[in-house]
């Protein structure tokens, strides 16, 4: 489990910390879990490598033709011309050639190892084939149209660091050295639960004054696309009692426990009160919007999340910190998602918070990209999420007007 030291950073915050601040503390005090396992190549995909791969071969392991043409030594270029070069053998990839001799050449594929004695490959296009004997008029350089043995990864050389989500890339160039089986991390245990006595499951009616409980779905969706695995302890009684032993539930069962709502200042939010009777608070509320209510802390050794009750704000908040805190325990390399400048198509003012306005990007113009904004920003407005290609962030007190640049955060570079 993680260490229970508390970062200096969160220590006498003020009453609220900002954007760069809580991420700062959050990195701080996460520690990588810590625990691998060996596993296949073929299931690799989406986990987190444990340690640094080093290629235990050269690639290519031999000279072989980037082209399909002809084996050739240049030093016969002027027979090609006049009487032509000999064809005495064929050499298809995944075949080894015979030693190529004084005036002759191998008609030779993509892939295939280059024959001792030869230098060159001529391309087929500029080649011309009479009586089993080629011509071209055009002059090679030694190695033209040959990839040298080791041109992509020598031995020894580090192909993939530890901490390095493996996609689909990465498997590849591993099993281009041969390497079946790879150590990663261990899947990181998040449990999770909602609190609300107005939540009620879709798919069941709604009584006057309840709503249905989107928060369970869209955050185990945010988790796994993460790739963690999910306790889902599902929706918990508005009480002090129900909210401290379900933290205690979680914290016995995972790495870290997530929760939605709860964590303001109503007489109805438990969250925040149960946490410190069974641990410990420290961070609290972050000068952003939407978001502001978000916690932080640990229950014995097990850290806490706490994120806001809207369900946008739960969207905003795990995408901004709680994905960088995740990606740390995972031991993998945290990405900051990549940022874009693009042209304001609306008039907007920040006021004493950071904002995040979520946006959509137009090209009607043929101009520059626009970022157009939903017509409703709540943080209720869940509509605003699913319409938006991601956010433009306004710094506190900042003024956009139609034509300015603005930054543009992708959700789909949140997805890495």
């Amino acid at each position: 489990m993680p260490d229970t030291a508390t970062d200096a950073c969160f220590e006498n915050q003020p009453a609220m910390l900002n954007v760069e601040q809580a991420i700062a503390g959050l990195l701080r005090n996460a520690n990588a879990v810590g625990k691998t396992e060996c596993i296949s190549l073929m299931t690799a995909a989406g986990r987190i490598l444990a340690q640094d791969l080093k290629s235990p071969i050269d690639v290519p392991g031999f000279d072989n033709s980037a082209m399909d043409g002809y084996a050739i030594n240049t030093n016969d270029i002027g027979r090609a011309s006049t009487e032509g070069l000999q064809i005495t053998q064929r050499i298809p990839a995944g075949s080894t050639g015979e030693t190529l001799q004084p005036g002759s050449c191998a008609r030779i594929f993509t892939g295939a190892p280059i024959p001792e004695g030869a230098n060159a490959v001529a391309i087929q296009e500029i080649c011309r084939v009479e009586n089993n004997r080629i011509f071209f008029a055009q002059t090679l350089c030694n190695a033209e149209n040959i990839r040298p043995r080791g041109n992509d990864i020598t031995t020894g050389s580090t192909i993939l660091h530890d901490g390095t989500l493996l996609q689909a890339a990465h498997l590849g160039l591993a099993a281009s050295v041969g390497i079946a089986e790879v150590d990663v991390y261990r899947k990181l245990t998040v449990a999770t639960f909602s609190t609300g006595d107005e939540l009620v499951e879709p798919g069941k009616p709604l009584a006057p004054g309840q709503i249905y409980n989107s928060n369970r779905y869209q955050l185990q969706a945010l988790l796994e696309s993460q790739g963690c695995k999910v306790i889902d302890l599902g929706t918990v009684a508005d009480t002090f009692a129900a909210t401290r032993d379900t933290l205690l539930q979680g914290a016995g069962q995972a790495d870290l426990v997530m929760t939605t709502g709860g964590v303001s200042v109503g007489e109805e939010d438990h969250v925040k009160a149960a946490l410190e009777s069974v641990g410990e608070l420290t961070m609290w509320r972050v000068k952003m919007k939407p978001g502001k209510p978000l916690v932080f802390g640990r229950i014995g050794k097990t850290p806490f999340i706490g994120l806001p009750g809207n369900p946008v704000s739960v969207f905003v908040t795990f995408l901004l910190f709680a994905r960088p805190y995740l990606q740390t325990l995972q031991g993998r390399q945290v990405t900051e998602p990549q940022s874009y400048e693009v042209r304001a198509g609306f008039d907007y003012r920040a006021k004493q918070r950071r904002e995040y306005v979520r946006v959509r990007l137009s090209n009607d113009t043929g101009d520059a990209i626009t970022a157009e904004t939903f017509s409703r920003q709540g943080s209720d407005v869940m509509s605003s999420v699913a319409w938006s290609d991601g956010l433009v962030e306004i710094l506190e007190g900042e003024s956009v007007e139609v034509g300015d640049t603005v930054r543009f955060l992708p959700f789909s570079e949140w997805a890495r």
